[in-house]
């Protein structure tokens, strides 16, 4: 009976994993990649969303993050135009 019943939790874990992830992924439509100079620096970003504009948004703020030191320069630099964009729709 243990391991029946241990059988069973193991099946609504991988389920409730599987719904989570099919939830996650179904609602990206959009994948883009940015490339953002900052300062003199140059760094890479790419994310998918729900949109392009989502994408575009998270992929820069992805380029970014490694780039700046503080929050006054995460904000200018995502203000910035960048150097690339490429989007693709999923």
């Amino acid at each position: 009976m243990i391991a029946r019943g241990r059988a069973v939790v193991v099946a609504v874990v991988l389920a409730f994993v599987a719904f989570l992830l099919w939830t996650t992924l179904s609602s990206q439509r959009a994948e883009c990649s940015v490339t953002v100079e900052f300062q003199g620096r140059s760094q890479a970003g790419r994310a998918s969303g729900a949109s392009e504009a989502d994408a575009l948004r998270e992929s820069q703020t992805a380029a970014c993050g490694p780039i700046t030191g503080s929050m006054n320069d995460r904000i200018a630099c995502s203000n910035t135009r960048p150097v690339t964009r490429h989007c693709r729709t999923l």
